[in-house]
């Protein structure tokens, strides 16, 4: 006679393929729409690199939209905060991805054009996190998806105003993704949540530090999309009108002006390293992906100060060369804060440098704002109810 089997242990089972299968989709699609970060990521430990991967492919998708070239300002707001009502569970993520993902783009990426379709996947994932970790989760989309739509009703090809204007839209992109990173990693070790509070301060700045890097990277494709994320004063005081950088782009000026943002950048990444170096030696998988990251930032940096009128972001990519020399050092000097700090001199020496060791956001704490803690609390008291019948 065959043992019965009771329904609550077939919806055990049926949950756990679910979940099964949503991270090994998880696992594919971070290799499609990323090869830098389906690089780092996996360096973290098990539990940190389905967080972070998670995070990664949420933002992803929050960037999707942002990015999508074929719908207008009001329908990028309107799929922002229907995404956000998704991750937060007040909305259905599978009938979210049948409503949006025939209408997107159809230049955009096949891969990000299978990720907006595959949403509940995503989402599945999601709903598997320890609450402390989704809880971080849901407060970086919220953010990032309220500066994005600041952003999409600003943004123009004639740049932003001044630095402070570039700085916040770096927090809003960037920014925010290292607050939430700092919390996934207290959550993981107890001596990174012993260092809290100066981790949070560099936080804003490791993100700030990558996120200038593909701004300046990436300059000449975002103009094609009809938007410049470079600080109009900055160039003016050079005698430079980013409005017609195409004619500019070989002045003495236009390389004068982009050595200050070179140098900014320099100095973010140099908090950045600060921040890296405060890791516990031990957490060799969350150095590693730190300093891969740190890196290929800096080594990107050179590049570009070596050739200022490049004129595409391939032109100043950093080659699998370099990239593989990145992850042999990292190994090799991981472990010494010492070394680190040399080898960082050394790649930097001929850079321009500001040094921003106070950085702070022109308008403090800003970000964390009691409408938005509040959001996320009630938020989160519902992916809580939700997960548990996951």
């Amino acid at each position: 006679m065959q043992p019965s089997i009771s329904a609550s242990t077939l919806d055990a089972d049926t949950a756990a393929d679910s979940l099964a299968a949503a991270l090994a989709y998880q696992e594919h699609i971070l290799a499609s729409v990323s090869r830098t970060f389906a690089l780092t990521i996996p360096q973290l430990p098990k539990d940190l690199y389905i967080a972070v991967a998670n995070a990664y492919l949420l933002c992803r998708i929050a960037d999707t939209i942002e990015d999508d070239a074929a719908w207008n300002t009001r329908q990028k707001i309107q799929y922002q905060q229907q995404f956000i009502e998704v991750i937060a569970g007040q909305r259905d993520a599978r009938s979210f991805a049948l409503q949006i993902s025939p209408l997107v783009a159809p230049q955009t990426l096949a891969a990000e054009r299978e990720l907006i379709a595959n949403t509940d996947k995503v989402i599945r994932v999601t709903r598997s996190l320890a609450p402390v970790q989704q809880k971080a989760l849901f407060k970086c989309v919220q953010v990032m998806g309220r500066g994005m739509n600041h952003y999409q009703q600003t943004a123009s090809a004639d740049g932003l105003e001044q630095q402070r204007d570039l700085d916040f839209y770096c927090y809003y992109v960037a920014g925010v993704v290292g607050e939430m990173l700092t919390d996934l990693f207290c959550y993981h070790d107890p001596v990174i949540e012993q260092q809290r509070e100066q981790l949070m301060q560099l936080a804003p700045s490791f993100g700030q530090a990558l996120q200038m890097t593909n701004i300046l990277k990436d300059v000449w494709d975002d103009r094609e999309r009809g938007v410049c994320w470079w600080p109009k004063a900055t160039f003016q005081e050079h005698g430079i009108n980013l409005a017609q950088i195409e004619n500019q782009h070989n002045s003495n000026g236009y390389q004068q002006a982009l050595n200050v943002l070179i140098g900014i950048t320099h100095g973010h990444i140099q908090n950045a390293l600060r921040y890296t170096l405060m890791l516990p030696h031990r957490q060799r998988g969350i150095r590693k992906f730190c300093l891969w990251a740190l890196g290929l930032a800096i080594l990107t940096l050179k590049n570009i100060h070596q050739s200022p009128h490049f004129r595409s972001g391939q032109e100043v990519k950093v080659s699998r060369k370099r990239v593989k020399q990145v992850i042999v050092l990292s190994k090799v000097c991981g472990r010494s804060n010492r070394l680190l700090k040399w080898l960082f001199r050394k790649a930097g020496q001929h850079l321009p440098c500001v040094d921003i060791s106070d950085f702070e956001l022109p308008v403090p704490n800003y970000h964390n704002s009691d409408t938005v803690d509040d959001n996320v609390t009630a938020a989160c008291a519902n992916v809580k109810m939700q997960s548990m019948h996951a």
